[in-house]
């Protein structure tokens, strides 16, 4: 197929493009940092968990997606374990406790929200005004 559509110019790049490693990242824990861009109507947050660190229980508004892409963790959903190897994805709904024990590989995770985590957008800003 051949391409006849026009490349974006510079600045529609800039607009829509986001390099989420070029993004400042958050401490979200100990041993965890996260990448966040966020849209009018979702959140992606780009995890980095340390061998053996934890994130606390905890419950949101947001649904949420969990990707691991690397690694493995044990996700606590509404009091049960769930082990989650690369390639896994789980759904958690809105309001439902959850948090996580990462294995000791580490892992990486990709986390997508919606509506927005406004917390996690907040933190963002706060970074960006700090740097």
């Amino acid at each position: 197929m051949e391409k006849k559509e026009p490349y974006a110019t510079q600045e529609e790049f800039n607009k829509r493009v986001a390099r989420y490693c070029d993004v400042p990242p958050i401490e979200l824990g100990s041993g965890l940092k996260g990448h966040i861009v966020s849209a009018e109507k979702l959140t992606v947050n780009f995890i980095t968990a340390a061998p053996n660190s934890s994130a606390p229980i905890h419950h949101h508004e947001a649904e949420q997606i969990i990707i691991v892409t690397d690694g493995a963790v044990d996700v606590i959903l509404d009091g049960k374990l769930y082990h989650l190897e690369k390639d896994d994805t789980l759904i958690i709904p809105s309001n439902v406790e959850h948090g996580a024990y990462i294995s000791d590989r580490g892992c990486r995770i990709t986390e997508v929200y919606s509506p927005p985590r406004q917390d996690l957008v907040a933190k963002l800003k706060a970074v960006k005004a700090s740097s």
